[in-house]
């Protein structure tokens, strides 16, 4: 039981990886990407080749994952971000089917089908590390600091300029706002971040193929930030740790037949969307966000917040 819970504690800290990595851009600067699956598998892929050919220690398999998840980004970010909302949704997608065709006919570099077997162990300072018990205090580590940059930078200048670019496009650029070069970046950044997960997974598991990085992955990770709460620090954590621990919960109940409850996860995913879309648009967490962010948005783009106004009014 207890190897159990640490498996799952695992799995928990590098989804939250990606919830968070997610929720920088979709949360913070309006990007909705449905290719995040894709980053989380190149940095899988080009972590478990490090790891395979040159080392396992994890200050080189890192490194390695988030500049090739970055170069990749790219690709997405350069052309896709001159347009706006559905048009990014449908490049992102197309990047994405791209991507997983690419993974799974690739077998000189990706193995294919059958996947990368035998992916070393990760190292730290000369120590393999590859039981639950020791690998859970790992992922905890990692994500405490993915948590702490994406924080560093959403209470930067930069963030506060994603935030104002969310809220009005033409509004920040009108201030003089690269809007583009601020997307491409937050995008680059999210990336590489979330390569970060996928080079804990790989070595984690030792085995990696196509079916972790599809279009399935992309939209559960986004289910767990809109039901954790957009653009807040601890929703995408919540709607992780929601998400993974349902199929645990849903096998203990007896009555239900083994053989439909992944339908039955399905239908509880999609229900919980549309519960949270009526009642609690922010997410679990998110009430209270709106005031807060639109006086973000404020101030990046050189304008009071209505704290500041009302105080300068008072004293006039």
């Amino acid at each position: 039981m207890a190897a159990y819970l640490l498996n799952l504690g695992v799995l928990i800290s590098i989804y939250s990886i990606l919830a968070i990595t997610l929720n920088f851009i979709m949360g913070y600067a309006g990007i909705y990407s449905l290719a995040h699956a894709v980053f989380f598998g190149v940095g899988a892929y080009a972590g478990a080749l490090a790891a395979m050919h040159l080392s396992a220690s994890i200050f080189v398999t890192v490194p390695v994952a988030m500049a090739c998840a970055a170069v990749l980004s790219l690709a997405l970010a350069l052309p896709a971000l001159r347009v706006r909302g559905e048009y990014f949704v449908a490049a992102s997608l197309g990047l994405q089917v791209l991507a997983v065709t690419i993974f799974a006919e690739w077998k000189s570099v990706t193995g294919g089908i059958g996947g990368l077997i035998g992916i070393p162990p990760v190292d730290l300072f000369g120590q393999a590390v590859y039981r639950p018990a020791s690998f859970f205090p790992l992922s905890l580590a990692v994500l405490a600091i993915v948590i702490v940059v994406t924080r560093l930078l959403v209470r930067s200048s930069f963030g506060r300029n994603l935030t104002a670019i969310r809220d009005s496009e033409s509004a920040a650029a009108s201030f003089g706002k690269n809007v583009p070069l601020i997307k491409t970046i937050s995008v680059v950044i999210s990336a590489a971040l979330a390569a970060v997960a996928g080079t804990l997974y790989a070595g984690y598991l030792s085995f990696i193929n196509v079916e972790s990085f599809m279009l399935d992955t992309s939209v559960l990770v986004m289910a767990m930030v809109i039901i954790g709460g957009t653009g807040t620090s601890w929703g995408p954590i919540l709607g992780a740790a929601i998400l993974l621990l349902l199929p645990g919960l849903l096998s203990y109940l007896s009555f239900l037949p083994p053989t439909e409850i992944g339908a039955i996860q399905q239908t509880l995913y999609g229900l919980g969307m549309a519960i949270l879309m009526i009642f609690r648009p922010g997410g679990l967490v998110g009430r209270g966000k709106a005031r807060e962010t639109k006086s973000a948005a404020k101030v990046a783009v050189g304008q009071k917040p209505p704290a500041v106004e009302a105080k300068a009014e008072g004293a006039r």
